[in-house]
């Protein structure tokens, strides 16, 4: 048994946490272990995904401790346990076994560096409930502990911590860097693993706080790299996955995206009633609805709701591509009303413009693009900016000014090849296309969408590759007035004699749309009447 035992103290030293676990397993079941072993097995099954095990193990170390009156040691292995269920989403029993936490550490009369530990939970709400000074203060002392103590993790916890409060400050530079080093202590392997998914997954939800992708990416491929030489290793657990898998589509990876987020619903559905499953749902009909699944996004998107989960902009975007653009304006309006923060609202704008650019009604997309850029003027990452030209791109193009529009598109594409995001990439590529369309150069319109089809098809993103074969398949003449290829259609078919009910129905829009596209088409050529508008698209042959 010291035989075994030494192993299983050998395989933990070296991150090898499966074999360390069934070491101590096997030398538990012929002789007690003792306490700093049993939490030695404590830590190796949950590293491993065994949390019942886990528990267990945690529970009989604090017993342990308790019986020797060792109430800081006690009130540690107490903490771990609650950490676990928390991480499971289990709140009522984390909460019970925190309180606990604290009572034993409130009862030693010894200076621990586990008074920073039970902080830990007291910092995540306070910021959860909008109270950033006072989880600034509370990270701060954690960082204050953690340096008295030479302690690793509470100065990661409390670096990512601080560092989010000083972005909300408006503090973007010190704040990032802070994030970064809290990073830096994960990947140099100097925090217990335990710690690996909760500072991650803060990580990544403060760049996408701040649109900042790219660095987004680049911590997720470093976490990554360190995971591998551990290939036992469950770090990433319910919304770190989700976080995980929304970088993996963002950058191109969509069948191991979708992977890892039904992989997410799985794990957050047991035990039920874990709030991050909303999160996983809402991302599982992201994908389907990219992939032209819209009944399996329709429905995914109804399963995210239940859960609390708001469903925009993707409902919208949704409602948009079924046809049904009445349902996706009002729920567009209503969003653009309600969100103030500039964190949610760049998320939101592009779908905004998107939605009113899609029902014709430019003048409501041209303030959308116009507050996102301002947006990008203050908070200058990248993946903004990009998103800001791109919409700024699709109004310019809309209203008829295809040279202005180039100019911007062609900015969006660069900064989206930089960042290797093929999907946005592509997408600016059509838009650049329809440009070239609009200027009448037809060669360079076909170069563009024939690699906008090549990107669409390798993602496996259908809609928009039909969308692509629409455009490379009917090459419509470019009339004067900067009719943008939506108002061509709308014209042929009032020339061809047909109600505003009847092109709605051919072109699966809302009536109030191609209402608006026909008012639009009336101002552009400075026309009267539907009988000009029949005149004018025979004069230029467009039927």
């Amino acid at each position: 048994m010291v035989s075994v035992l030494n192993q299983g103290r050998t395989h933990f030293d070296r991150h090898e946490w499966s074999a360390a676990h069934a070491q101590f397993a096997l030398a538990d079941h012929e002789t007690a272990l003792d306490t700093a072993d049993v939490e030695r097995m404590a830590t190796a099954a949950y590293l491993i995904g065994l949390d019942t095990e886990s528990a267990t193990a945690w529970s009989r170390a604090y017993h342990e401790h308790l019986a020797n009156r060792d109430w800081a040691l006690a009130g540690r292995c107490a903490f771990w346990m609650g950490f676990g269920l928390m991480m499971r989403g289990e709140y009522a029993q984390a909460g019970g076994w925190l309180a606990r936490a604290r009572r034993q550490l409130d009862q030693s009369d010894v200076d621990r560096p586990e008074q920073g530990l039970i902080l830990i939970p007291l910092a995540l709400q306070q910021f959860e409930e909008g109270e950033v000074p006072a989880a600034f203060a509370t990270f701060t002392e954690i960082g204050v502990i953690g340096k008295r103590w030479g302690s690793a993790d509470l100065m990661a916890v409390s670096h990512l911590g601080c560092g989010h409060a000083l972005i909300r400050f408006g503090r973007m530079a010190d704040g990032v860097a802070l994030l970064d080093e809290a990073m830096v202590y994960v990947t140099a392997g100097e925090v217990t693993p335990v710690l690996v998914g909760l500072i991650y997954c803060g990580m990544i939800e403060v760049c996408h706080e701040i649109y900042d992708l790219r660095r987004a990416r680049q911590w997720t491929d470093a976490l990554s790299r360190w995971c591998e030489s551990q290939p036992d290793l469950v770090p990433y657990r319910g919304e770190c996955l989700v976080h995980r898998a929304e970088i993996m589509q963002i950058h191109g990876a969509w069948p191991d995206a979708m992977a890892q987020v039904v992989e997410a619903c799985e794990r957050l559905s047991d035990p039920p009633g874990q709030p991050a499953i909303g999160y996983a749902f809402y991302q599982r009909a992201e994908m389907l609805r990219l992939q032209g699944d819209f009944s399996g996004a329709d429905e995914a998107y109804r399963r995210a709701s239940e859960w609390g989960r708001t469903v925009q902009p993707g409902l919208s975007l949704l409602r948009l591509a079924q046809g049904h653009g009445d349902a996706a304006e009002s729920a567009m309006r209503r969003e653009a009303l309600e969100i103030q923060d500039h964190s949610r609202r760049c998320r939101l704008l592009p779908a905004y413009v998107e939605v009113m650019l899609g029902v014709g009604d430019a003048k409501a997309a041209r303030t959308g693009a116009n507050q996102l850029a301002d947006i990008a003027t203050e908070i200058t990452y990248l993946p903004l900016r990009a998103a800001s030209w791109q919409a700024t791109g699709a109004v310019l193009l809309m209203e008829g000014r295809p040279d202005r529009a180039l100019e911007s598109l062609r900015r969006a594409e660069t900064a989206w090849q930089k960042l290797t995001i093929p999907y946005e990439a592509a997408r600016v590529r059509t838009l650049i296309g329809q440009c070239c369309r609009e200027l009448g150069d037809e060669e360079t319109a076909q170069l563009e969408f024939d690699a906008a089809l090549r990107a669409f098809r390798q993602l496996g993103a259908r809609p928009d590759a039909a969308s692509v074969e629409a455009l490379t398949r009917k090459a419509l003449p470019t009339p004067a007035g900067g009719l943008t290829a939506r108002e061509v259609e709308v014209i042929r078919l009032i020339a061809a004699g047909k109600t505003n009910r009847m092109i709605a129905t051919d072109l699966f829009l809302s009536e109030k749309t191609v209402a608006r596209h026909i008012s639009n088409i009336f101002a552009k050529l400075g026309l009267a009447s539907r009988s000009a508008a029949t005149a004018y698209a025979f004069e230029h042959r467009l039927v």
